[in-house]
């Protein structure tokens, strides 16, 4: 690999990025990413990008999406996309993803029921086939830049379905689907985007079939897959992780972005949802309440366990999480793509950047700023110099070999 992560390039760390889901906050990670591959440019050249520095990028759905485009090679091997350009791309593709007049009519008050029972999803979903397709065509997931893990959930089987580059490379029929189909699986949010179908053969020609939705409902925040995909390696005994030791979080350098929650604003209440019928609990008030909480406490549950195991193991400062919880009104929709909304966005990952570091109350649920005041800044100016360290250490190794 261009990085040197090879198997000969025996590794002191492993590399986690993770990425939620979130649609189109998807912007706020996509900000904290830009900044993060600007320091990594001011230490190694501007040629470094996000790729160059993970084992492992592990997204679930508009998460999934960005892996993509942090990983996908273009023509000269080199990623599709700059983290720098992300947040221009969510800007002019989102309004066509998700066009408002589309949603003002399933939100509208004469019209709402009628379409949540009948209507189908809120989006069709053809603008986000196209532009996936086209951008990604029939490439596979062993050609990715450095190895991913993206999760979809089958409601066929009604079982998570995780994609991998590892998988891959080790199976003839999981490396036959698409990255593209991937991408449109792990984005197929229920109520909001249609189901995604496809089928792969294998090496004996037995044909597979996948009935697949957002990855969110089995793991929004797809932290806790891709260090269970590290454990997987190790117990295989694969080269690539031989020097690593069985979840030692000290030889683990871990990065998590969430896209935003709104855990000040009450949308909902006991007193309300007591009272709610099943066609409530699917949409109620232009929201939906099931899709939320799902989410929701997938991402915080899954940020529960990382933190215990990082500070059970004291080397809490190998994770760092960076996620706003403080989102209110539009800005915690997962698909009201207006100009405003989409610039407002970027502005709440900018202003998080210069928050201090936050990590979780275990028994509030609720970010709490750490001892210290190291701004998210600072704190991935510090990761940038960890990640740089790694990639020169194993480049020496390399070429010494």
């Amino acid at each position: 690999m261009a990085n040197g992560k090879g198997s000969i390039a025996k590794r002191n760390m492993v590399t986690v990025l993770s990425i939620d889901g979130g649609g189109i906050r998807g912007i706020i990670p996509a900000t904290i990413l830009a900044f993060l591959e600007s320091k990594l440019q001011e230490l190694d050249g501007q040629n470094a990008r996000i790729v160059d520095y993970f084992d492992i990028i592990a997204g679930t759905s508009t998460g999934g999406l960005m892996t993509a485009m942090l990983v996908a090679p273009n023509k000269d091997n080199k990623p599709l996309y700059a983290a720098k350009d992300i947040n221009n791309f969510y800007i002019e593709h989102c309004p066509k993803i998700f066009p408002q007049k589309r949603r003002n009519k399933y939100t509208s008050s004469i019209t709402s029921l009628s379409d949540a029972f009948f209507g189908g999803p809120k989006y069709d979903g053809k603008y986000l086939r196209s532009l996936t397709n086209q951008l990604l065509g029939d490439m596979t997931l062993k050609e990715t830049l450095t190895d991913v893990v993206i999760p979809t959930f089958d409601i066929k089987l009604l079982q998570p379905v995780v994609f991998s580059t590892k998988d891959a490379k080790a199976n003839a029929w999981k490396n036959a689907p698409r990255l593209a189909d991937v991408c449109l699986s792990t984005s197929a949010a229920p109520t909001y985007l249609p189901a995604h179908y496809f089928e792969t053969k294998d090496g004996i020609g037995n044909i597979h079939t996948f009935d697949l939705i957002d990855g969110g409902v089995a793991a929004n925040n797809p932290t806790l897959m891709a260090i269970s995909h590290i454990s997987n390696e190790i117990l295989m005994r694969k080269d690539e992780f031989a020097d690593i030791e069985l979840m030692n979080s000290k030889k683990m350098l871990v990065l998590s972005l969430g896209t935003g929650m709104a855990k000040f604003e009450s949308k909902y209440t006991a007193a309300t949802s007591s009272k709610w019928s099943l066609i409530n609990w699917l949409f109620y008030d232009g929201h939906t309440p099931l899709i939320d909480i799902f989410g929701d406490a997938s991402s915080d549950v899954v940020d529960f366990h990382v933190s215990a195991i990082f500070q059970s193991h004291d080397c809490k400062e190998n994770y760092l999480r960076i996620q706003e919880d403080s989102l209110t009104g539009e800005e915690s929709s997962l698909d009201i793509a207006t100009k405003e909304n989409l610039v407002k966005l970027v502005q709440i990952g900018t202003k998080l950047l210069k928050k201090n570091v936050s990590r979780v109350n275990l028994d509030t649920g609720r970010f709490e700023e750490t001892k210290g005041k190291c701004t998210n800044e600072e704190a991935l100016a510090n990761f940038a110099k960890l990640l740089s360290e790694e990639r020169k250490r194993r480049q020496v190794i390399t070429a010494a070999i």
